[in-house]
């Protein structure tokens, strides 16, 4: 039977191009590479009946093409592009969750997406980074941020980590007020994204301007500015949930 083999090496997915020229991942009764015997080979749920499976690989091979996660959105069907994104996670978490952070014993797999310590019994999930990102407008206006650790000169919306112990809307008018100064009203949910770099999960709102002067937070921030539907800065990758954002308030 056939598989879904996704493999990685390091941030790189291995890709294979079509007779038409379109690219997917392989698709084969045996694992594309060679598998050592300490490799991991994870078993993910499957995509449309078809088994997931995936691993990483220490060097690259000379089978097929490697491309990075987030360029692989552009090359790869959406659903493919998404389970890629789940089965870095994975792989992330597995790699990270070898040994046992009560006692420091040897974490076996107990499940497909859980472990257990061999010595004390602790078990494990995957945990995901939950953030959120709130597009803000005022009139045809729209807030746009240009954080520090961007890659890139393009400018985005606020977004933060939510902290142990509050809602969503309450992490929106935190995050917006520590990094503008800003007040806002009118807070909507919008929609929500996996964001597997390396495994987040990012929820959108939108939201009104209240009051208040912009102060930047310098310390995460480049620049925050009001920006007219007419004149806007280069804006977002498609395949992120802040261009959704933008693009959605564009089209009204």
């Amino acid at each position: 039977m056939k598989s879904y083999y996704f493999v990685f090496c390091k941030d790189e997915l291995l890709l294979e191009q079509q007779e038409d020229g379109s690219y997917s991942v392989p698709l084969s009764e045996e694992p594309p590479t060679e598998i050592k015997p300490w490799t991991t080979l994870l078993r993910v749920t499957p995509l449309n009946g078809v088994d997931v499976r995936a691993y990483n690989l220490p060097a690259p091979t000379p089978e097929g093409t490697f491309c990075s996660l987030r360029q692989s959105y552009y090359k790869l069907p959406l659903e493919l592009y998404l389970k890629a994104g789940k089965c870095a996670e994975l792989l992330y978490w597995d790699q990270n969750t070898r040994f046992c952070g009560v006692c420091g014993g040897t974490m076996k797999f107990h499940t497909d997406i859980s472990k257990r310590c061999e010595h004390c019994g602790k078990e494990v999930w995957p945990q995901l980074a939950t953030a959120i990102i709130v597009r803000i407008t005022r009139d045809d206006e729209i807030l746009m941020a240009r954080a520090r650790n961007f890659r890139g000169d393009f400018y985005g919306l606020i977004a933060g980590f939510v902290e142990t112990g509050e809602t969503l809307e309450e992490a929106v008018v935190r995050e917006v007020h520590e990094e503008t100064g800003l007040e806002i009203k009118d807070i909507h949910y919008f929609g929500s994204q996996p964001w597997p770099y390396p495994s987040g999960l990012m929820v959108g709102f939108t939201a009104h301007y209240a009051g208040g002067q912009i102060h930047v937070q310098r310390e995460e921030l480049k620049n925050v500015a009001w920006f007219h539907r007419d004149h806007l800065p280069k804006l977002p990758e498609k395949l992120s949930i802040a261009r959704q954002l933008v693009d959605d308030w564009l089209a009204q």
